[in-house]
């Protein structure tokens, strides 16, 4: 761990929260473009910056009914901010609860408490009250800045949330409301000038496997992942137009969605409903060029037949936030000549650090290191395996896993590394390919099963739409295959469907991975990111 350098915060119950020096991952700041100035505000580079140096008149942010450019963008963002401080006491350090579906003025609000030095808490737009309030409590949340369409659940959480003092709700068009509080607010507003390493933003784990826990990042860490992977990877223009599905409170969404494109002058569009059946509409009416959305998704859109929208406009597709399997590559690229970038990433790191770009892309497998991050496969005792074994994914970067305030931390960083929980293993050419998660390691009659492995066999098969694979208990195995299903319109689960299958899968990978009990179901249980929930497969049905 560096030394920290002074806070400017005022606040500091985040800065007293970071884990202990020798709990931290090992940082690295090998790349030029690594090497940041002491006192930095990110929102002053992202957005002031782009203003004083000329560029105030590109387009900035697109929404229903909303078109900004940097510099309306900038003048949104300062009017916010002065409500912040000067009419709702936020100090420096303090924590703010954002609370909204992808919209310009969810967007505004974030870097509006960002620039005036405050601490950004996202939340999913669907969380129900007994979700928030544990958000609240382990964060201290003293601030919120809420949709007014999803204020029913705020109000209810803050019943029992005694640190909340301030709520301000947006989109509401009464006297009280954001809007019209901003409207006399002044539209100028100097960025605090924090420290690099100040925490601006708390990101909540997105429970694919239980407990949510807090993630800490630094002003430092927004702009280091603005400089890794969007530059060496994506290579996107200030002309393009970004869109995509994942939610701003999502570190996939907040950097795809709004830190990169911003990062590079370039626009983004942001749609309040993003599904496989709206985002298509989206990309057409604004002649998006680079999507962002998940593996699920691109499914989707590619399997509707015949396709609504004109797709023509896109020119980089990114996948990430779960494993995207060959056979969805596969049908993306025919349905739109398009070679899907995929990615891993994680709420800890912040965002992609293995990847590979179109002309390095490989059917099954994510990439390599992402300029900026080094990556190892390692054992249980943390020594790196020869390249073909299965093992524990090693990462270390210039961002790292910060936990606040959780024991959790020296489970996720050991010897410096960051351990993310995914089982991969390198292959001959020296891309990583993704096996499963850790807890998702399927291990049936002394075999190692990867459950995404049988997945993307089943998928290959034309009944099926989705499917989730687990282990379940067995006597005589220890654990056997079990796939959750959902068919195609036309097809019937039965025992026929289900010999079809099995059979089908044993004659795309080894037999002895075949799933050896099948469910059907209608849907499968996925976060509001669209990743699936195996632990909640594995818990069975429920009442």
């Amino acid at each position: 761990m560096p030394p920290l350098l002074p806070s400017a915060h005022t606040d500091t119950f985040a800065r007293d929260r970071l884990p202990p020096p020798e709990l931290w991952p090992e940082l690295l700041f090998e790349l030029p473009s690594l090497r940041f100035p002491d006192r930095l505000n990110c929102v002053a580079l992202l957005l002031d910056a782009r203003v004083e140096a000329g560029e105030g008149a590109r387009l900035a942010i697109q929404g229903e009914g909303v078109r900004w450019t940097y510099a309306e963008l900038q003048a949104q963002v300062n009017r916010i901010a002065n409500e912040l401080v000067q009419g709702m006491g936020l100090v420096s350090g303090q924590r703010v609860l954002l609370r909204g579906a992808n919209t310009p003025m969810l967007a505004a609000c974030w870097l509006a408490v960002v620039k005036a030095g405050g601490i950004a808490v996202g939340s999913m737009p669907l969380l129900r009250a007994r979700e928030l309030q544990p958000i609240i409590a382990k964060a201290e949340i003293s601030h919120a800045l809420c949709d007014a369409r999803l204020a029913d659940e705020l109000t209810m959480a803050r019943e029992n949330a005694p640190t909340l003092r301030q709520v301000a709700l947006f989109h509401d068009t009464g006297p009280d409301g954001l809007e019209a509080r901003i409207a006399r607010r002044d539209t100028r507003f100097d960025a605090v000038p924090t420290s690099a390493d100040d925490v601006c933003l708390m990101a909540f784990t997105s429970g694919t496997t239980g407990t949510p826990k807090a993630t800490m990042h630094f002003h430092r860490d927004v702009m280091a992942a603005c400089a890794c992977w969007p530059p060496h990877v994506l290579r996107a223009t200030p002309d393009d137009v970004f869109i995509g599905s994942p939610p701003l409170a999502f570190t996939f969404g907040l950097g795809g969605l709004l830190l990169f494109p911003m990062s590079i002058g370039a626009s983004t569009v942001l749609v309040e409903k993003a599904s496989p059946d709206t985002l298509p509409a989206a990309i057409e009416r604004y002649r998006a060029t680079v999507c962002f959305t998940a593996p699920t998704s691109y499914r989707a859109i590619a399997l509707q037949q015949p396709r609504p929208h004109d797709l023509g406009s896109l020119r980089k597709c990114v996948s990430a936030g779960e494993a995207l399997p060959a056979a969805t590559r596969t049908l993306w690229r025919e349905a739109t000549g398009i070679e899907l970038i995929d990615g891993i990433g994680s709420t800890e790191m912040l965002h992609i650090f293995i990847s590979a770009d179109e002309a390095h892309a490989k059917p099954g497998a994510t990439g390599v290191a992402v300029p900026g991050y080094r990556a190892c496969v390692v054992d249980e005792a943390g020594r790196e395996l020869p390249h073909g074994q299965v093992g524990r994914l090693a990462v270390k970067g210039p961002t790292g896993c910060k936990y606040l305030a959780d024991a959790r931390q020296a489970q996720y960083v050991q010897n410096g590394w960051n351990l993310t929980g995914d089982a991969y293993r390198v292959d001959e050419d020296g891309q990583f390919v993704y096996q499963a998660r850790t807890d998702d390691m399927i291990i049936s009659g002394g075999y190692n099963i990867a459950g995404p492995e049988v997945e993307s066999a089943l998928l290959l098969h034309p009944a099926v739409a989705e499917c989730g694979v687990v282990g379940v208990a067995d006597a005589e195995r220890g654990q056997i295959v079990k796939a959750y299903v959902v068919l195609k319109p036309g097809h019937a689960g039965d025992a026929t469907m289900t010999r079809a299958l099995q059979d089908f899968v044993k004659q795309t990978v080894a037999p002895y991975k075949y799933p050896r009990a099948i469910e059907y179901r209608t849907e499968l249980p996925r976060t509001e990111t669209g990743k699936l929930q195996r632990f909640r497969l594995r818990q069975g049905p429920t009442t």
